[in-house]
């Protein structure tokens, strides 16, 4: 066979899928790559499907580092309190004899400089005999200190209800469930506050 018989077999041949005449040299050449590029493809959906596998991992690992908590409000006079109690865990570190509250970001005595206030919020917690059992965490705002604590009292006294309903008793004995609705009293005709008189004057 002569060279330019063979040169008409090449033209005459039909293109392949590939853009490359049959029975030429470069079929073997170019065909390698399109193998190549097809693993690549395949190893890219692996990995992606990894991935896909890694954040459902890592999404259920948060759910179950979310702890479980009892939300309520309590309100005294223009206060409001956000309560969230929780389950104390065995690595919360607990130094004297105080509870873990803590108060808009603070511990709450720092919050209430006051030692009556301060005993005013963890009241509940020593009325049940549970001061080291629970944390909680509290947003408050409104009024002056004396209203935050109370509303902080009447929230987490809720909570502790909704943890525990055994609790309700002791605690409804005590008032601690019952919103405190006086606010202040009005002031009277002739008197300069509620009870304030203006001042005698004999002559």
């Amino acid at each position: 066979m002569s060279a330019k018989v063979a040169d008409k077999k090449l033209k005459k041949a039909k293109p392949s899928k590939t853009g490359v005449a049959h029975g030429s040299k470069e079929t073997a050449v170019k065909a390698i790559p399109a193998k190549v590029k097809g693993d690549k493809k395949e190893a890219v959906k692996d990995t992606q499907k990894i991935e896909v596998v890694k954040t459902k991992d890592m999404n259920e690992e948060k759910a179950a580092k979310k702890e479980k908590y009892f939300e309520a409000v309590g309100r005294r006079k223009e206060a409001v309190s956000i309560v969230r109690l929780y389950t104390k865990k065995s690595t919360d570190a607990l130094e004297g004899d105080h509870a873990l509250i803590r108060v808009n970001d603070k511990d709450y005595r720092d919050y209430f400089t006051d030692k009556t206030l301060q005993q005013i919020v963890e009241s509940p917690l020593r009325k049940l005999k549970s001061l080291n059992r629970f944390k909680a965490t509290v947003m408050v705002y409104g009024g002056g200190m004396s209203g935050q604590a109370d509303a902080i009292k009447h929230g987490l006294s809720r909570t502790l209800v909704l943890f525990d309903l055994n609790f309700r008793k002791k605690l409804k004995k005590s008032g601690f469930l019952t919103r405190d609705s006086r606010i202040k009293e009005r002031r009277k005709y002739g008197l300069k506050k509620a009870r304030k008189a203006p001042a005698w004057s004999k002559r």
